[in-house]
């Protein structure tokens, strides 16, 4: 036992982030996404509104989670309809979820005029929903939304909503900063008045907006004056300013002795380590650049230019970091300095199964390579395959299972037989397998897709292996302007084993970076059989 108070992390990025301008998930994207957060350990995973709109329907259609808890989000029952004869409430209860988590009115004058129903009434679906919830054997928490606008204007009736949640069985109480506009004392304050009136801490959680940019900050405000559950996304995504950052909170919890000292989460620090990854590998789901500043996870959070600062850094590095980089999956960048990083690499190929030497010199290799190739535009957080193959390749082999000759994409927009305008895209790809030339012809809709299908039309002995695998995603992003300008190719693909991988190129021409994505995503599907079977024959060897 260690005697520490333990905190749970609620993670919101699939319902509250989706709320982000130009943040649209598919259910793949949420599928991907809510594994990343139950890979990292997160206690629970929010998926979204079932039966607010197709896709979150879908994504309830069966649970998504290992280890975390996975919930629901809705509405607390209509005034004037019985729990049981609710819709809304109905589609909630049977959802593959672990949990719902309802939002409800909290302040009096969103009663009034957003449900034009009365205080008494609001209470009323309170109670009914959390019953229902609870009776149906899932684990109930309800958002108490504007509450802390709401405690401000009428704190009787705030609370009373909040108690009316706890006493009818409410796991978690969460209080809303809705508006994102309290200032952490108040956040201290009004949370210690919800405490004295019966909801004890370990009821409560805090749900904070950044519209004053202190949605970490009153988040730890809440932490401190005694609530247990603290929730936020992703990299801050979220309506309008964003909501709290987990990834920022998260190191700060565990590292720093104010709460450390006192708190213990579900991360061990070995988890915490991937921390870094996991806002660098969301980032590239979203197809958007890395915020190089971000606290612990950007690439300029421990970055020092040459002079003082570098000298100091490379004699003591406590000189001018508050926490080592390694505890955060980041590097130290020290621009006179070339040897930044290696025991992050040895730790990300360990992850994936190949044991190097830190003496080994193929090692200077590969991050020299690495670092070279990111000058160039390629950004191996969010390209898992491609990064294992470029370190398989510098540090032992990778076989060649066949080689592309060349390939020729055209583009021609002609008219058909019935005079209609089309745009045709057609594609040659001519590859060699065990010294014989095959070559492939194939049309698409557009030059990748029709690449994409010539490529994996014809692999001789090879094309049964690759005849479930599949392109989820596709994503390019211009890493300059101009019509010069450099492009990346993310892609990611899967199998019918339901693995999932992504694979990146880089080049001055997209069709040129598309191909190298696509040409990494066979041969990494390749080498994964290969893994796999020798894996098979060493457990038949065992037994």
């Amino acid at each position: 036992m260690s005697g520490k108070e333990r905190l749970y992390l609620f993670d919101t990025t699939l319902r509250d982030g989706q709320q982000t301008p130009g943040v649209d998930f598919s259910v793949d994207d949420k599928i991907a996404v809510a594994k990343l957060l139950d890979d990292f350990g997160f206690d629970y995973v929010e998926g979204g509104y079932p039966g607010a709109n197709p896709t979150d329907t879908a994504f309830f259609a069966e649970k998504r989670t290992r280890n975390a808890g996975f919930v629901a989000f809705g509405m607390t029952k209509r005034a004037g309809v019985s729990a049981s004869n609710d819709p809304g409430l109905a589609l909630l209860l049977q959802a593959e979820s672990d949990a719902v988590c309802f939002v409800a009115k909290s302040w009096d004058y969103h009663v009034r005029v957003a449900l034009g129903c009365t205080n008494e009434e609001n209470l009323e679906a309170i109670d009914a929903s959390v019953t229902a919830c609870v009776a149906a054997g899932k684990e109930a928490m309800v958002d108490c939304e504007h509450f802390f606008d709401g405690y401000k204007a009428n704190p009787g009736y705030a609370l009373a909503c909040a108690r009316t949640a706890f006493e009818a069985g409410s796991r978690w109480v969460v209080l809303c900063d809705t508006n994102g506009g309290t200032q952490p004392a108040e956040i201290r304050a009004i949370v210690a008045a919800v405490i004295a009136a019966g909801i004890p801490g370990d009821h409560l959680g805090i749900h904070a907006h950044d519209d004053t940019g202190q949605a970490v900050a009153n988040s730890l405000a809440a932490v401190e004056a005694g609530v247990r559950q603290i929730q936020g996304t992703l990299n801050g995504i979220g309506e309008r300013c964003g909501n709290a950052n987990l990834i920022t909170i998260l190191p700060t919890l565990m590292l720093k002795p104010a709460y450390a000292d006192r708190f213990e989460t579900g991360i061990t620090h070995d988890g915490l380590a991937g921390i870094a990854h996991l806002a660098h590998a969301f980032d590239e789901l979203l197809n958007r650049a890395p915020d190089q500043q971000a606290p612990y996870v950007g690439g300029s959070a421990f970055a020092t230019k040459a002079g003082i600062h570098a000298s100091a850094v490379l004699k003591e590095p406590e000189t001018y970091e508050h926490v080592p980089p390694e505890t955060v999956g980041n590097t130290r960048r020290v621009m006179v300095s070339d040897q930044g990083g290696r025991s992050n690499f040895i730790a990300e190929l360990k992850r994936r199964g190949i044991a190097v030497d830190k003496a080994d010199p193929r090692l200077d290799t590969l991050i020299a390579r690495v670092k070279e190739r990111e000058a160039e535009g390629y950004a191996y957080e969010g390209a898992d395959a491609s990064f294992e193959l470029l370190a398989r390749r510098t540090l032992g082999h990778v076989p060649e299972f066949f080689r592309v000759d060349g390939f020729r994409c055209m583009v021609e927009r002609r008219f058909d037989a019935n005079g209609d305008l089309k745009t045709v895209s057609e594609a040659v790809v001519r590859v060699t397998v065990d010294g014989e030339t095959l070559m492939s012809v194939a049309e698409g809709h557009g030059p990748v897709n029709a690449l994409d299908i010539a490529l994996r039309k014809d692999l001789g002995k090879y094309q049964v292996e690759i005849s479930d695998l599949a392109l989820a995603d596709y994503k390019v992003r211009i890493l300059n302007g101009g019509t010069a300008a450099i492009t990346r190719v993310l892609i990611e693909s899967h199998d019918s084993t339901g693995a999932r991988w992504w694979t990146v190129g880089v080049s001055d021409n997209i069709i040129d970076a598309s191909f190298q994505a696509l040409m990494d995503s066979i041969v990494y599907k390749l080498l994964r059989n290969r893994d796999a079977d020798e894996a098979t024959e060493a457990a038949g060897v065992a037994v």
